[in-house]
């Protein structure tokens, strides 16, 4: 590892038994690695080992090591001022990849200078947000708040609604999809191929009977093929998992439609539970036209959204609101903090809600219908702009993710750290890119295309991923 020490592979197990360390252990021995600084180029070179994905074993590809202090447990100046180097390369590194960051949903357009004063309080919110428990450093005012405020864009009146601010985008998806369970235990969860994983993790963790939705091209779930599989089981109630913005293409479900296949095939509102996967676009659908309206107005039961996404979080955290009528089933009095809890985690970051709010105050439903519409401008300038360098892509009517083919150079794809399934890769425009950000993309990918491409190498076909009329390859200019 440049810079440092360097990193030893563990020692063999001896019989499949972890083997005993040997000999006196002298922590002051050990070298503290710094973190190698990215070249400007944006790529930190990792070996082809390291990239590896390996199932069942430990593989230590980076790792800073932790160094005991002296014996008479006083920092030295020396230690002092080796740990300010270590961060201080870490920042660099934060920064410069920071510059080549297109392929993942996050906002980092933001600055909370504001807060930099809380951070020393240790701020954690117990239990039930609406109810006080004997822990007194929290910040359930600020997390009350927030919940009001997407009450109000979700339509559902103060005291009907209950819900808190989840640690991520996942515990919102497991706390919805487990109330849908309790609420109908005997329930069968439906959810479209191109769901979230954690979708799919919630029916593993709940040991529940899971049908997968064949999606249209778009990724949106094909209710033709949720029509039969209903039918097949209308004996048992219905929870499903509509997206708000699939992971990887972006589709938005119709939720309207989603509902009607239901009446359809014959489940009344008190036989179906429906949890709106909003990660990204929950807070995007409200300002656009013509999106499906997710609203606690129809037979919905639950909403989720991400706060690390489009509103700017600096940390990954969520919100989730479920009807006050579902909450009991899950509600539980617990002594230890006079308190009930009704959350997965039971502690939760009490910093989230103090950003959320910071945020929300900030900007506001116009400040964010401003951010929305820049985002689907700027999306749709890059997929014009890639079709016109002759390259295959698709965006949905209401994302701003862009899918395109996927770069034949792993070392590019790291660059640009995009997410990549199969034979497509994506760019998520959000808020903090910029059209100058997304020319130097563009023009980067040219060039480097015209070297993967040459002489009898054809660019591949990904029409089955994004539909004929997207794709530009030799078959279907």
């Amino acid at each position: 590892m440049a810079g440092g020490a360097e990193i030893k592979a563990p020692s063999p197990n001896v019989n499949g038994k972890a083997e005993i360390l040997k000999g006196n252990f002298e922590p002051t021995a050990i070298e503290v690695p710094l973190p190698p600084v990215v070249p400007e180029n944006g790529v930190e070179k990792p070996s082809e080992k390291s990239r590896n994905i390996v199932l069942g074993r430990n593989v230590h590809s980076t790792c800073l090591t932790i160094t005991e202090p002296e014996v008479n447990d006083e920092v030295t100046g020396d230690k002092e001022a080796q740990m300010a180097g270590v961060l201080a390369r870490y920042r660099k590194n934060l920064m410069e990849r920071t510059k080549y960051h297109l392929g993942y949903p996050y906002n980092l357009d933001f600055d909370y200078g504001a807060l930099a004063q809380l951070q020393h309080f240790s701020i954690n919110n117990l239990g039930d947000p609406f109810i006080e428990s004997n822990y007194g450093v929290h910040s359930r005012q600020f997390e009350v708040g927030v919940l009001d405020w997407f009450a109000r864009l979700w339509e559902i009146e103060k005291d009907e609604y209950w819900g808190y601010i989840t640690n991520c985008g996942t515990e919102g998806n497991l706390h919805g999809i487990l109330v849908g369970r309790e609420v109908f235990p005997d329930g069968i969860l439906y959810a479209s191929r191109e769901s979230h994983y954690s979708v799919f993790k919630a029916a593993r963790m709940y040991r529940m009977e899971c049908v997968k939705v064949d999606t249209l091209v778009s990724g949106e779930i094909d209710c033709s093929d949720l029509r039969p599989k209903l039918l097949a089981n209308k004996d048992k109630p219905a929870i499903l998992n509509v997206n708000i913005g699939t992971t990887v293409k972006g589709a938005v479900d119709d939720l309207d439609v989603v509902i009607q296949t239901l009446e359809e095939c014959g489940f009344s509102h008190d036989r179906f539970y429906i949890h709106c996967d909003g990660a990204l676009f929950g807070l995007m659908m409200p300002f656009v036209k013509r999106a499906p309206k997710v609203s606690f107005k129809k037979p919905i039961g639950s909403v989720s959204v991400s706060g690390h996404k489009f509103v700017g979080c600096p940390m990954p955290c969520g919100v989730q609101i479920t009807r006050m009528e579902h909450i009991n089933v899950l509600s539980s009095n617990v002594e230890y903090l006079a308190s009930r809890d009704a959350t997965i985690m039971g502690s939760r970051n009490g910093h989230a809600p103090l950003f959320l709010w910071y945020t929300l105050n900030r900007k506001g439903y116009k400040g964010f219908q401003k951010d929305v519409q820049k985002c689907l401008r700027n999306a749709h300038y890059l997929k014009d702009r890639l079709h016109e360098a002759g390259i295959s892509a698709m965006l949905n009517e209401l994302s701003s993710t862009v899918v395109f083919e996927r770069p034949r150079d792993e070392e590019f794809v790291r660059r640009w750290q995009l997410a990549c399934e199969g034979n497509i890769a994506h760019v998520v425009v959000m808020p903090n890119v910029t059209i100058e950000k997304l020319d130097f993309f563009l023009n980067e990918l040219v060039e480097k295309r015209s070297t993967w491409y040459q002489g009898n190498v054809q660019p591949p076909c990904i029409a089955a991923e994004i539909g004929k009329a997207n794709c530009v390859c030799a078959l279907h200019k």
